[in-house]
């Protein structure tokens, strides 16, 4: 009979994914590929974010169950969305108005995920569902290397001041912000009241 192997990629990856809430980290990020979409504008109301979020779910869950019953017999939980922000004026972060933020949406994904895996997933999302973002889906690695990053507790719209905070641990460090904020979504936002929100932080360095 063949065996299922199960993999539980955060405890794998346990620095990245379960760091402790409100102590500020230094973390070593390895190279990790995911599925990206960028865009751009407010992801509360932008109807590009909505369409990116189910495309990379739709290709993640293909991607879990072509490998639980390919030869390999591999099954493991798919990661949490992740996001990419930056602006053209950094300040933008510390205010409400989400507008002119750019993002790119993504989910990890394991590595052991090829190309020839992810093209064969593309094809039977598009004949079975085909999202309207499919074709911006890319399959790339993240290099971020040294980061600082932190667990928040809290609502989207109150992470300003430990983002700040992350900001000035790197400027004390004699470093400066290199790359992309990134956080990582732990908790689901439908299901989840905004005070109880577990949001991983991250901001690489140099």
């Amino acid at each position: 009979m063949l065996t299922m192997e199960k993999l539980d990629l955060k405890k794998q990856w346990k620095h990245l994914y379960q760091p402790p809430a409100g102590d500020i980290t230094t973390v070593t990020v390895p190279p990790l590929t995911y599925l990206m979409v960028d865009g751009q504008g407010d992801p509360n109301t932008s109807k590009s974010f909505e369409q990116a979020v189910e495309a990379l779910y739709s290709l993640s869950y293909t991607l879990k169950f072509s490998l639980k019953k390919s030869p390999r017999a591999i099954d493991y939980g798919v990661m949490p969305l992740e996001g990419l922000w930056w602006a053209d004026d950094p300040r933008v972060f510390f205010q409400a108005d989400k507008s002119s933020w750019k993002w790119t949406a993504m989910i990890l994904q394991p590595e052991f995920i090829s190309r020839a895996n992810v093209d064969a997933a593309f094809d039977e999302v598009r004949k079975r569902k085909n999202p309207p973002a499919l074709d911006r889906v890319r399959f790339e690695m993240l290099e971020e290397g040294t980061s600082v990053q932190t667990l928040y507790l809290g609502p989207f719209s109150e992470e300003g001041p430990i983002i700040q905070r992350m900001h000035d641990v790197i400027h004390a460090a004699g470093k400066e912000l290199y790359g992309k904020h990134h956080e990582i979504y732990l908790s689901d936002p439908r299901r989840t009241a905004p005070a109880k929100l577990r949001t991983i932080l991250r901001q690489p360095m140099r």
